[in-house]
This record gives structure tokens, C-alpha cells and sequence, in this order.
């Protein structure tokens, strides 16, 4: 076994992954798109939350992936592990690697904005500290039902997109495409995580709401991996078993009948 596949390494390469995300993604929310309040366009919007997403990806699956696969995400891992295309010994192992590398990545944030004006960390931590949610935590306040649904659905399609890419050297890119992509329709609704690690980390310091609204944020991401992951060994199924028919014997009295 090489170094680089050992455990530790590979759940250090997670931990990293996931840091650099929440960082990238928490502090594009709340240095960036909420920048003097809009005024002048002085900031990046929603938009820039979604391009720091799937470029903190992007870069992560480059930089770590050749070491532990680059989930960053405990949904990419379990719908891995539902599609049969990852040790379910490992799930454990990498989840908690992803929430302590998102709070570390969040801690990183939080102490930036200990150091801006007075009063812009307390205005961060009321308003969620980018913490995904609905009602209060939703930028265009959208109900439980809106945000659950559009978490769901978006995980969905991130593992689906995660469990399709083939080509190592260009699935970063298409991965990290795809979540920009899903971001810029979810953040209005939810505020756009698809990723338990990274609504953890943000809850711990958005303050008691974040905190009460984190079940959704966890459990809709793992029902979209699921759905992908399962859907993805019954395909797995069917092609094994029209592979063993196509190999199969042809039968005499079959042969006769031809």
C-alpha cells in the first residue's frame, strides 16, 4: 500500500477538502454578498456564493481527491456507499473528517469577523452565519416545505452527476459545474448547502435558530443521496444481469427453435 492511501491521509485529505469549502463557501456569504449592504454593487451576490462553491470543489477534488476520492460531503460519501461504490467501514471514518474540517473552515471565518467593525460579527451570527434553513435563515424566506424539497433535489443531482463521472482528470470540473449550478437555484430557497458538514459547521455559530432548523439541513441531503445511490445500484443490478444473460449458454432446444 502506498503512503498516500493510508487512513490517516485520507481522512486528512477530507478534512481539508471540506475546510477549504466552508471557508470558500461561508465567507463569499458573508464578507462578499452581504458587502456594505449592497449599496454601489459593491458585492457579488448570489452568484459569487455559488462560483466560491464549486470552485472550493473544484480545487478540493484537484488538490486531495488522488488521496481520498473528494467527497467533502458526508451525502457524496453515503450515496457512494448506497451505490456499492464505497466501504461502508469508511462511512464513519470520513463523516466525521468532513464536520471537523467544515468547523474548522467556519472557525476560520468566524475569527475574521471578530476582527471588521463593530457589530458585524453579532449582524453575521443573527442573520445565520450563512446557515442554511427556511423562514428566517431563507434569503427570499421561503417555507420548510420549499427548502426541504429544493435540498433534496439538488443532492440528488450533485451524487447522481458525482456517481456518473468516469474520467478522473475532468470529473472535478464537471462536479464542481454542477454545484454551481444547483446553488444558483437553491440559495434564494434555502440558502444552499446539499452538504451536512457544511450546515453543521455554520450552525455552531448561526446562533439558536440555525441550530433548531439543522435537522433539515442534515437529513434532506442524505434523502437526495439515498435516492441517487439507490437508484444507482438498481442500474448496477440491471447491467449485471443483462451482462450474465448475454454470456449465458444458448440452450439446445433454443438453438433448434432459431
Amino acid at each position: 500500500m502506498r503512503s498516500t492511501d493510508t487512513w490517516p491521509v485520507r481522512l486528512g485529505a477530507e478534512a481539508a477538502g471540506t475546510a477549504i469549502l466552508v471557508f470558500a463557501v461561508a465567507g463569499a456569504a458573508i464578507f462578499n454578498a452581504s458587502f456594505d449592504s449592497g449599496t454601489g454593487d459593491l458585492n457579488g451576490g448570489f452568484v459569487a456564493v455559488a462560483l466560491a462553491l464549486g470552485f472550493s470543489v473544484l480545487i478540493g477534488s484537484y488538490a486531495f481527491g488522488r488521496f481520498s476520492g473528494g467527497h467533502f460531503n458526508p451525502a457524496v460519501t453515503v450515496g457512494a456507499a448506497i451505490a456499492g461504490r464505497f466501504d461502508w467501514r469508511r462511512v464513519a471514518g470520513y463523516v466525521a473528517a468532513q464536520i471537523i474540517g467544515g468547523i474548522v473552515g467556519a472557525s476560520a471565518i468566524w475569527l475574521i469577523a471578530a476582527g471588521a467593525p463593530d457589530g458585524f460579527a453579532a449582524s453575521a451570527q443573527k442573520s445565520g452565519f450563512a446557515s442554511t434553513g427556511w423562514g428566517p435563515l431563507s434569503p427570499g424566506g421561503f417555507d420548510l416545505a420549499s427548502a426541504f424539497i429544493v435540498e433534496v433535489l439538488a443532492t440528488a443531482i450533485l451524487v447522481t452527476v458525482v456517481l456518473c463521472v468516469n474520467d478522473r482528470a475532468h470529473g472535478g470540473i464537471a462536479i464542481g459545474l454542477t454545484l454551481t449550478l444547483v446553488a444558483i437555484v437553491a440559495i434564494p430557497v434555502s440558502n444552499g448547502s446539499f452538504n451536512p458538514a457544511r450546515s453543521i459547521a455554520t450552525a455552531v455559530y448561526g446562533g439558536p435558530v440555525a441550530l433548531e432548523q439543522l435537522w433539515m439541513s442534515v437529513v434532506a441531503p442524505l434523502l437526495g443521496a439515498f435516492i441517487a445511490g439507490a437508484v444507482a445500484a438498481g442500474v448496477a443490478r440491471s447491467r449485471r444481469r443483462i451482462r450474465r444473460t448475454e454470456n449465458a449458454p444458448v440452450p439446445p432446444s433454443a438453438a433448434v427453435i432459431g
